[in-house]
């Protein structure tokens, strides 16, 4: 038998202090009486005799209560199992650029270009639920949204939640923040090779995920670049864009919102030096269509068994001491109320 909650056996320090109380020994009051003869041979009833048990029936109830509240069960199934998975980082540009509408499926509403990569990885997490999977994000910085993990109904709740970092004016206008509209694909990949270092599966791979040229950051590309090649994680980059005209959500001079176009720089030179220096391979994404090939293509890659404990069912036992301990001090409290008449 095990405990679920088991500080709340810190409740027994007061419940202590309760017995302690209730059976302390000291001076008892009395009077002084000298006839003593013309008292009753037998003063001691059944309501003196009853006094005695109540204490004991509150301190068996409550002690059962506090068993109760750190749910005793036993485990039912529980099992060790192989299972083929690997560690995957995903690290996604989340700079000003990926608010293009380019990657809109055809026959929806517009889409930007990261409402529907969040789309295409939520599947791909779903196709993978054996893998370790984690979420890192880079604009103008790198930043873990998610350690690696198999929970991966929280990382897709942590997905979802990914948004564009809008950049602040002050007063006059002018841009106080403008760093996060950036791009800092170096410092993307170094977080994320860093958080496969310690994976339990031999094999790491990261995917990165980037429509824009490195322009800011502590760490280069090729800097970050070696240092998962000297880790011996594999690189698998997507560049998503194109040194083209593309279309973003805009507001006319009345407010309205339009599409407009504007100029979009793309290095895809680097994102193929990354792969070829790990090892991984470059896909190039022009579309919807795109994407989706390029992520099934990666989802075919070589696994590592690992051994994975499973806890399937407990048996809560709980429900029989909160039955009991409740009636117990219902039952004391009740003698106490209408019997002896006084306190505990």
């Amino acid at each position: 038998m095990t405990f679920a909650s088991p500080y709340a056996f810190l409740l027994l320090l007061p419940w202590a202090v309760a017995a302690w109380r209730l059976y302390r020994t000291g001076k008892r009051a009395g009077v002084l009486f000298a006839p003593t003869h013309r008292l009753p041979a037998k003063t001691a009833g059944w309501r003196v005799a009853l006094a005695r048990v109540v204490p004991l029936l509150f301190l068996s109830g409550s002690l059962l209560l506090i068993i109760a509240a750190a749910r005793p069960r036993t485990t039912l199934a529980r099992e060790r199992r192989s299972v083929n998975a690997i560690a995957i980082e995903m690290v996604v540009d989340v700079s000003g650029s990926m608010e293009a509408l380019d990657l809109t499926p055809s026959g929806q509403d517009y889409k930007t270009r990261l409402d529907v990569v969040k789309e295409m990885f939520a599947t791909f997490v779903g196709a993978r639920p054996d893998d370790l999977i984690g979420l890192v994000t880079f604009g103008g910085y790198a930043s873990t949204r998610a350690p690696l993990t198999a929970d991966h109904r929280a990382l897709i709740h942590v997905l979802k939640g990914v948004e564009i970092p809008r950049a602040q004016v002050d007063a006059q206008g002018r841009p106080v923040d403008q760093e996060e509209t950036l791009t800092a694909i170096g410092d993307g990949l170094a977080t994320g090779v860093a958080r496969l270092t310690d994976a339990e599966p031999k094999t790491r791979i990261i995917i990165l995920l980037s429509d824009g040229e490195s322009n800011t950051g502590i760490i280069s590309p090729d800097q970050a670049a070696d240092g998962a090649a000297k880790t011996g994680v594999r690189v698998y980059t997507i560049g998503v864009g194109s040194n083209s005209r593309t279309p973003f959500k805009a507001r006319d001079m009345f407010g309205r919102e339009t599409i407009a176009y504007a100029d979009a720089t793309f290095d895809e030179t680097q994102l193929k030096t990354i792969a070829s220096k790990t090892s991984g391979r470059y896909f190039s994404v022009r579309d919807n269509d795109g994407l989706k090939n390029a992520l099934a293509e990666i989802n075919t890659l070589e696994t590592t068994k690992i051994d994975r404990q499973v806890y399937q069912r407990y048996d809560e036992h709980f429900v029989r001491f909160l039955l009991w301990g409740a009636l117990l001090v219902a039952l004391a409290l009740t003698l106490n109320m209408n019997l002896t008449r006084r306190l505990l």
